[in-house]
């Protein structure tokens, strides 16, 4: 039995290697079919997101950072760069808009497919090098984390969100090894977006990683040092009013407004208790910086004004270290499904859930994780299982 068993075993050593190399250029094919898709089914102009970044960064090149928000400027200039593409105002914060600036020598459809590839590699590149599996099954799951129709989407519109969701994993895999310096000036990226995870520092502080938490509040308060130099007090404050303003148009599907029916005073108390209710999750699970940075995502995600479908992107990214966290079928399983529910695929033939019931699975998510702190030793999470082969 043996003799005839062992002329095999050459044979299938290579068919595994061969799948193996095969897996990321398969991997990348499908990614690239599920984006042509988005591309095609989506009813928004491509790269219209970043349109608006381009024209307020081209505005404040050409008139000085003081005119920034002047957005009757920056409508102007969006119609120069893109004729017959709609304009939206620019309320994001300004660190978007220097980054846009450093593209502007280029021709505008140049700018934008450089920013969407280096938006989108830079997340995927995030996701492969914070892994903690090996093997073919951490190849499925990098492919599942940057493959759900948001982060395609996030693409598609020219989003500045992928570069937040590349921090966040990037700060866990730092934090894992005790580079808390570098993780905190790599969270100072929160800020190009701060409403998808703004607790995460919070939740640094309230683990005790002070150094994190200092790091990222120097950072931030450098950068707004420099926005106000360079801006000006009247810039700073039109940005302010503009934020006190209505929200824009489709931002509460993904709130707690959109997803519970509440508001007013209903939806700032869930907001407050929400954020507490992550806090203390975050203080018993201090020991696990991945679970600390997850449950300080969703948390804000469950608390921010306003969002839209794009910013799931963070949602992927707590999913995602949730999933190298916790390698085992329990947490496993459910994040399986919710990822192919996330699949551009079934959104496109209307098999996930609508875009007001994504909040109901971050809560889920939440509560399974406040569920475990409640559990483990007020010192330390209990060691995860060995990572599914």
């Amino acid at each position: 039995m043996q003799s005839l068993a062992l002329p095999w075993r050459p044979t299938i050593f290579a068919l595994v290697i061969s799948a193996r190399r095969l897996l990321l250029p398969v991997a990348l094919g499908i990614v690239t079919v599920a984006l042509a898709f988005d591309l095609w089914r989506r009813p928004e102009p491509i790269g219209i997101d970043f349109h608006t970044y381009e024209a307020a960064a081209r505005v404040a090149l050409r008139d000085g950072w003081s005119h920034l928000y002047d957005q009757a400027a920056v409508a102007i200039e969006q119609k120069r760069l893109v004729v017959d593409q709609a304009s939206q105002p620019f309320i994001s914060t300004p660190p978007v808009a220097w980054l846009a600036a450093t593209l502007a020598p280029l021709p505008y459809m140049t700018e934008y497919y450089v920013w969407a590839v280096v938006t989108f590699a830079a997340y995927a590149l995030a996701v492969a090098w914070s892994a903690t599996s090996h093997g073919l099954t951490r190849w499925i799951a990098v492919l599942a984390a940057i493959a759900p129709w948001w982060v395609l989407h996030a693409v598609h519109l020219g989003q500045v969100v992928p570069l937040v969701a590349a921090a966040v994993v990037v700060a866990w895999r730092l934090l894992r090894e005790k580079r808390d310096v570098a993780a905190g000036l790599v969270l100072s990226l929160i800020l190009l977006k701060p409403n998808t995870a703004f607790v995460v520092p919070l939740g640094l502080l309230v683990a005790a990683r002070y150094r994190a938490f200092v790091t990222w509040s120097v950072a931030a308060a450098v950068l707004a040092a420099i926005a106000l130099l360079t801006m000006g007090v009247d810039a700073v404050s039109a940005y302010v009013n503009q934020l006190a303003a209505p929200l824009p148009g489709g931002a509460s599907s993904l709130t707690l407004e959109g997803a519970l029916g509440v508001s007013g005073v209903v939806a700032l108390a869930l907001r407050a208790f929400i954020i507490g209710i992550a806090l203390i999750a975050v203080f018993r699970l201090r020991s696990s910086p991945g679970l600390v940075i997850a449950t300080g995502v969703l948390g804000s995600l469950l608390a921010a004004p306003y969002l839209h479908g794009s910013d799931l992107c963070l949602l992927s990214a707590a999913a995602w270290i949730v999933w190298e966290e916790r390698p085992v079928l329990a947490w496993r399983v459910p994040l399986a499904l919710g990822w192919l529910a996330a699949s551009p695929f079934a959104d496109a033939g209307g098999l996930g859930p609508g875009l007001n019931r994504w909040p109901l699975l971050e809560l889920a998510l939440l509560a399974a994780l406040v569920v475990m702190a409640s559990r483990v030793d007020r010192q330390r999470v209990a060691p995860a299982a060995p990572a599914l082969a």
